[in-house]
Formats: C-alpha cells, sequence, structure tokens
C-alpha cells in the first residue's frame, strides 16, 4: 500500500478548515470591514489551492475505468445532497412554496462536486497539447466566458471554466515544485505577501468578493467586458502568489491531524447543513463584533476535527462513498460496546 503523503493531507485539512471558517465569516461581512477583509484574503487561494490538489492528484486519469470511478465519487453523491440539501431548505426556512429539486442547479458549495468531475473529463482534451498551449488555452477560454451572460451558475459552467486553469495547472504540477517552496526565506516572504494583501484589501476595499468565486459573467459584475477581462487575469495572477504562500507554509510532518485531511470531501458536504442552522439562529448574533474571530475560527476547527473523524466518517460513508465497510466495523464495535456494559449491569 502507497503511503500517503503528510504534506498533501496537511494542506487538504488546514484548506477544509478555512473552508469551514470562510463559510462562518460570510454570515458576517456586511456588517464588518475588518471580517470582510479576512473573508476575502482568504477567498484569494482557499478554493483555487483545493483546485489545484484535486489536479494535482489526476494524474491517473488515463486509466481504465477511471471516469467511472470519478463519477460514482462526485457525482452520485452530487445528486444525493441535491435532494438533502433542497428538503433541508424547504424544513430550515418554513418555505411554503412548492419544493423545487432541480439536478442542474447546484446548491451552494455543491459546485465543486460537478466541476470536479468536468475538469477531470477535460483533461482528455486538453493534455492531447503541449503543456504551454495547454494551459493558455485554458486560460484563454476561462478569460473569455464572462463575456458570455448565459454561462453562469447553472450547472456550474462558469466556475468551471473560470477554475480549469488552476486544476490543469496542478495536474501538470510534480511534488517536488511544491517542496521548493518550503524554505526559510519563502515562508517569509508568503508571511509578508498575506499581511500586505490582508492591509490593501483592508486600505482599497474597491475588490468586490463575488469576483472571487468565478461564479458570474462580466456584465453581472457591472464592469465594463475588457477591464473585467483584466480583473480576472490579476486575480490569477493574486492567487497564484498566495497558493505559492500557502503551500509555503504547509508543514510537512506528521500531526494529530494529518491522517483527518484525506476526509476532506466528507466536511465539506456535512459542514452547510450547521453553517446554514448557524445564518438563521439567533446564536449568530453574539458574534457581530471582531474580538468573535478566535472564536469562529475555534468553532471552524472543532467542527473539522469532528466532521472528519473516524465516528462521522463511517457513519456519513453509505451517503458520500456509498460503501458501508466502515459503518459495519463501528456499529459491529458499538454492538460490542453495548453488548459488555449491559453483561457488566446485569451483573450488578
Amino acid at each position: 500500500m502507497k503511503q500517503r503523503d503528510s504534506f498533501f493531507d496537511n494542506a487538504k485539512f488546514i484548506l477544509i478548515f478555512l473552508v469551514v471558517f470562510g463559510h462562518f465569516l460570510r454570515t458576517f461581512i456586511n456588517d464588518n470591514e475588518l471580517i470582510y477583509t479576512l473573508y476575502k484574503v482568504i477567498y484569494t487561494f482557499h478554493m483555487p489551492a483545493f483546485i489545484l490538489i484535486s489536479g494535482f492528484f489526476a494524474k491517473g486519469f488515463r486509466k481504465k475505468g477511471y471516469i467511472k470511478k470519478t463519477a460514482r465519487k462526485l457525482i452520485l453523491p452530487y445528486f444525493l445532497f441535491q435532494i438533502i440539501y433542497s428538503l433541508f431548505y424547504f424544513l430550515l426556512y418554513d418555505d411554503q412554496s412548492q419544493l423545487m429539486i432541480d439536478p442542474l442547479d447546484p446548491h451552494w458549495s455543491l459546485w465543486f462536486l460537478i466541476s470536479l468531475f468536468f475538469w477531470n473529463v477535460m483533461l482528455y482534451a486538453f493534455v492531447r497539447l503541449r503543456v504551454g498551449y495547454s494551459l493558455l488555452s485554458a486560460l484563454l477560454i476561462a478569460l473569455a466566458v464572462g463575456f458570455f451572460d448565459f454561462i453562469s451558475g447553472y450547472l456550474s459552467l462558469s466556475r468551471t471554466f473560470v477554475f480549469f486553469p488552476l486544476f490543469l495547472l496542478g495536474f501538470y504540477l510534480k511534488k517536488e515544485h511544491f517542496y521548493r517552496l518550503l524554505t526559510v526565506r519563502i515562508k517569509i516572504l508568503a508571511m509578508f505577501l498575506f499581511i500586505t494583501v490582508f492591509f490593501l484589501f483592508y486600505h482599497f476595499p474597491t475588490l468586490e468578493y463575488e469576483w472571487l468565486l468565478g461564479s458570474k459573467s462580466y456584465a453581472e459584475m457591472g464592469v465594463q467586458p475588457i477591464y473585467a477581462m483584466l480583473i480576472r487575469g490579476s486575480l490569477y495572477v493574486l492567487s497564484l502568489m498566495m497558493m505559492a504562500s500557502f503551500f509555503a507554509l504547509v508543514p510537512k510532518e506528521q500531526y494529530f491531524f494529518t491522517n483527518l485531511g484525506r476526509n476532506s470531501l466528507y466536511v465539506y458536504l456535512l459542514h452547510g447543513f450547521f453553517i446554514r442552522i448557524f445564518r438563521v439562529s439567533e446564536v449568530k448574533d453574539y458574534f457581530n463584533n471582531v474580538e468573535s474571530i478566535l472564536l469562529l475560527a475555534a468553532i471552524s476547527l472543532i467542527l473539522t476535527l469532528i466532521l472528519s473523524s473516524k465516528t462521522v466518517t463511517s457513519f456519513a460513508q453509505p451517503l458520500i462513498e456509498l460503501k458501508v465497510s466502515d459503518t459495519k466495523k463501528l456499529l459491529g464495535r458499538l454492538k460490542l460496546y453495548l453488548k459488555f456494559y449491559w453483561e457488566k449491569w446485569v451483573s450488578n
């Protein structure tokens, strides 16, 4: 069995924590400029880095049955969670209108699943080109799709094209490219870049966060197309710099959370229920100040640890991986525990 690389598992755990943290922060971005700035800084790199890593691990796409396996891993859970989230929102928001389930209009964070499937399929066409032409073609298409209003959030088409260059770049990268960033000099530059970007975003808050989502056309963003294309192009440069800075700060060593990084998909799919309940509850009113950022970060970390734990993943496995192996093992252990404590109680 091939040994997993702690560096990438660490990166995935930190990134999924930032996904959860960012979604908590989203609740307050209209009320606090500092929180809004932190939110934008996180969004310059956390999903782009996730997409880059996904591309890096797609190198086996030519293997027999790869697309079938990928569809089973992504598309089936996507449709299942589309239904679950539709019912959940219907009940949560007490919507009296007719329940609508549109399998082609991704709920909230589910866009990533369908886009990830499309990115894997698109590799078959783009890797036929030389590396430079392949990346340039993907970038030009990503810049061009903003001109077309019909390419939007439906079927996650806009994000699929906008973020595909990052996925493709990750596919071409080698492990050595990441490890070259792990020098003291680059780590110092990385921390300096994070501070600088935060300072610029805070004191010059002209960039709307929607630009970082990649889900809208240039017309929807209300900017002249040519100027909008320059903004999107500049954001690619910024994201590349921020991703490099992030990876430079990721540790290579094994930590208590390292193995949990492999369960990032579980956290991604399950944390939305908690975020949505938080946003409609009165609890959020206790977190409407800057001092609450650290508390929100702590809650996000705890939630990430819980949702990526063996117990939760075992119960959720039938929904997410469509398997029951871990679930059977967990139920077997619970049965033994209950039998043990029952016999102990009866004997007393």
